[in-house]
């Protein structure tokens, strides 16, 4: 089947010396060595140089000999070359170039769903071309269907929106091994989206690095010319340079994905988006020639005033005017070792956390959004494995994209710069990160200051981090943070472990490690051990998970985030997916059920019980409609307040269960969102609960309004509340590189409103101006009791920043 897409293969044939299978080639593959010291002047005027690549290296079908771009073997495995260009092309989207005529294309998808192995309904025509500064990936994206039915409906830069468009996309494998990379795509309007991908999931969408696109339009549909720096990318200095590649078109009106390479069907569980989760099976890229390892110094120097009023803080700032400045330096230590230093960091410009309900005892988790602590942040997580889907329905009932919000996190960069809901004032610090051989290192230094109203102390934060690649998809590391000053008792606090993610065949995963605490003072010595071993079969039609995790009391990484601790849990899933091919209309069933145990550490008795069965029905249109029951019990060893109450509840063992129902719209529309029901017992008591997630409304072409409101309302016969919640975002897009977004947001459990509103415009690449507004109201009037909603905090700035490479 693959051999008609590109022409005649080899037969197989036994090596004599190994007597095993040698890879089908094309059959004038055996000349490369011959064209290794010559070149081809081909029609186009470039300059095609084959040098000499060892087929033993290649983790795939032989290099293209030129002018061919592409070969393919039997099992849709794809090695591609890059050509190089004689003259930089001018980055219009119009693929008006004499290169785009005269060298072949990059062709053949393939789908990963909705039919998975069958050759893609639309033709995708790609081209990976590279001179002494950029790499540039262009492509002709035909399309059958007139302008108006594509979705295009997103110009902001990394937003999930973007996601569910129409899209192009590129994956680098720089170090070729497999496991990580970086992932750079578009939509026909031209918008950015970015993101690093660490052991094979793990995704940072917050990365932001320098490159530039355009998109145009031809008479049978759009297309794409990216230009990607050399110096944006890491990758190995000496030869041979060969990288891991994968191109994906998505066409979300027909709910298809397809890739350059053919991909197992469970790579796109949940959405055929994650096969470029898959890495270990992407394509490889050959024919490259970029610039030598030097040392690649960029800086960024920033200035920012405004004013702000704090009524929390201590003294009140009231209308206190603020000028200030900083720098952040990179430096590349090696080509894929940098060094990252920042003085008087500032992150005025970073979007406010959105709020939510939790009815829970048990803290909430917010992600990291300061830019300085995202890139590399996959290096620097702990026992996390591959991205697999999220064990079906029932995932995100126990778990989440990122994985179980039980298990502790031995870093959380949140911890470094903020106190309890203040900004703690972060004088300066150093991250050093990257690659050398087959180790994944990360190293990071941070100093802060002082701050009042959390009596936070100077304190200086470090993390090192190790892991060595192993196998083809496994990793074994170590992990050590230390926090100078503790928050529990005078004296310094250290957490570090070692840890290990395999991955066998297409659907099996183990993650396992083993951690400690040293915390001052004789009260938190001793049960201060974290452990857990996990298993995973996360196949498209089976799955099923036996999970172990252990916390003991004096478990506390002050560098780390733990959502409970003294706990012994054990949690096991199943989940059966078939994919009814009698029903026109369903993509695919799921039905799941799980166990969830979670007892004390230390005196054995049960704590949590839950129990979750599910089902979901996924619509060949994207919707989803979900079935949830739950059993539940919860035993208090202490009065627990619900959050937005005026009662307790007391100690005691409390079983009850509820009903869910839920309909996801598919995103990729113009209305979209997630709208759900919820009914059932609540600590002896009734819960009711409606909430909208997710929700979109594609206003204009280049303005969205994003709604989340939720209803509960709880009655016991301790109390009765209600407690609401409601955020709106409010987005207006000038063109891909300014935007407007405004953020409001209602909590009737902390009796606050708030708003965040900001204007980006990247000015020139890499270099941005920020003006932002922010305030926080007390809507009790607890403040000032005769004035009503009262201020708590109100800010504006200007910040602007420069960036110089060298």
């Amino acid at each position: 089947m693959w051999t008609a897409l590109l022409g005649r293969v080899a037969p197989p044939a036994r090596c004599g010396a190994t007597g095993s299978w040698l890879q089908p080639k094309p059959l004038l593959a055996g000349s490369v060595l011959l064209l290794s010291s010559f070149a081809l002047q081909t029609p186009a005027g470039q300059t095609d140089i084959a040098p000499v690549v060892d087929p033993a290296l290649i983790d795939g079908p032989a290099a293209p000999v030129p002018p061919e771009v592409m070969t393919r073997d039997e099992q849709g495995r794809a090695t591609v070359r890059a050509v190089r260009l004689d003259e930089s092309i001018d980055l219009d989207g119009l693929l008006d170039e004499a290169v785009y005529e005269k060298v072949p294309a990059i062709s053949g998808f393939i789908q990963l769903t909705p039919d998975v192995g069958a050759v893609a309904t639309e033709r995708t025509e790609a081209w990976i071309l590279f001179d002494e500064m950029n790499v540039y990936v262009s492509a002709r994206v035909w399309d059958s269907a007139p302008e108006s039915q594509w979705v295009a409906n997103e110009m902001r830069r990394d937003t999930s929106q973007l996601r569910q468009n129409d899209t192009f996309a590129v994956l680098f494998d720089t170090f070729y091994d497999r496991r990580n990379g970086s992932l750079f795509y578009t939509n026909p309007l031209g918008a950015r989206a970015d993101a690093q991908f660490t052991n094979e999931g793990n995704p940072n969408s917050d990365w932001n690095p320098v490159w530039d696109v355009r998109t145009g339009r031809f008479d049978g549909g759009w297309t794409v010319e990216m230009e990607i720096p050399f110096k944006t990318l890491r990758y190995r200095s000496e030869p041979p340079h060969i990288w891991g590649i994968q191109l994906r078109r998505a066409i979300r009106r027909k709910n298809e994905w397809a890739y350059l390479t053919r991909l197992p069907v469970a790579a796109g569980a949940g959405s055929g988006a994650r096969g470029m989760f898959r890495i270990s099976e992407a394509g490889s890229l050959v024919g490259l020639e970029p610039p030598s390892a030097g040392r690649n110094i960029e800086i960024k120097p920033y200035a920012i005033g405004g004013w702000t009023t704090d009524m929390t803080a201590i003294p009140v700032k009231i209308n206190e005017d603020r000028g200030d400045g900083g720098i952040d330096i990179k430096y590349g230590i090696t080509r894929n070792l940098t060094a990252d230093f920042t003085y008087n960091t500032d992150f005025a410009q970073v979007e406010v956390d959105e709020r939510q309900v939790n009815l829970t005892r048990f803290p909430l988790f917010f992600p990291e959004k300061r830019e300085f602590f995202l890139e590399g942040q996959g290096i620097f997580n702990f026992a996390r494995g591959a991205f697999t889907r999220v064990a079906g329905p029932a995932g995100s009932a126990v778990g989440g994209f990122f994985g179980d919000v039980n298990v502790p996190q031995l870093f959380y960069s949140r911890k470094i710069g903020l106190e309890e809901g203040h900004v703690v004032p972060i004088v300066g610090g150093t991250r050093v990160t990257g690659k050398v051989g087959k180790f994944d290192i990360g190293l990071l230094n941070i100093q802060t200051g002082e701050e009042m109203v959390t009596a936070s102390e100077p304190t200086n934060f470090s993390v090192v981090r190790l892991r060595r690649d192993i196998l083809r998809r496994s990793s074994v590391g170590a992990i050590f943070t230390n926090r100078s000053v503790s928050r529990l008792a005078p004296g310094s606090s250290q957490a570090y472990g070692v840890d290990g993610t395999f991955a066998f065949f297409e659907n099996v995963n183990l993650v396992t490690y083993i951690a400690r605490t040293r915390l001052p003072g004789p009260e938190h010595q001793g049960k201060d051990l974290s452990y857990q071993g996990k298993f995973e079969y996360a196949a498209d039609r089976y799955g099923f998970q036996v999970d172990h995790l252990l916390v003991e009391d004096n478990f506390l990484p002050e560098v780390g985030f733990v959502r409970r601790d003294n706990f012994r849990r054990t949690f096991t899933s199943a989940r059966f997916s078939p994919r009814p091919q009698s029903i026109a209309s369903v993509r695919q069933f799921s039905l799941e059920g799980s166990i969830d145990y979670i007892a004390s550490a230390d005196k054995n008795y049960l704590e949590t019980r839950r129990n979750i069965v599910a089902f979901q029905t996924e619509f060949e249109s994207s919707d989803q409609l979900t079935f949830t029951m739950t059993d539940s019990y919860e035993f208090l060893v202490e009065p627990f307040v619900p959050p937005g109450s005026d009662f307790s509840i007391p100690v005691g063992g409390y079983n009850f269960a509820d009903v869910q129902v839920a309909y996801s719209i598919g995103q990729q529309r113009r209305v979209n969102g997630t709208v759900a029901l919820r009914r059932g017992a609540y600590f002896d008591g009734g819960l009711t609960s409606v909430e909208l997630t997710q929700g979109r409304i594609a206003v204009l072409p280049k303005m969205s309004v994003e709604p989340t409101v939720s209803f509960n309302w709880i009655d016991t016969p301790y109390g009765v509340f209600q407690t609401n919640l409601a955020v709106t975002r409010v987005n207006y897009a000038f063109n891909p590189r300014m935007f407007f977004s405004g953020l409001m947001q209602y909590n009737s459990a902390s009796n606050s409103f708030g708003s965040n509103l900001r204007l980006r415009w990247e000015y020139s690449p890499g270099s941005e101006l920020f003006v932002v507004y922010t305030d926080d109201h007390d809507v009790t009037g607890s403040l000032l009791p005769d004035r009503g909603w009262d201020l708590r905090n109100r800010g504006f700035v200007v910040k602007i920043n420069k960036l110089f490479r060298f």
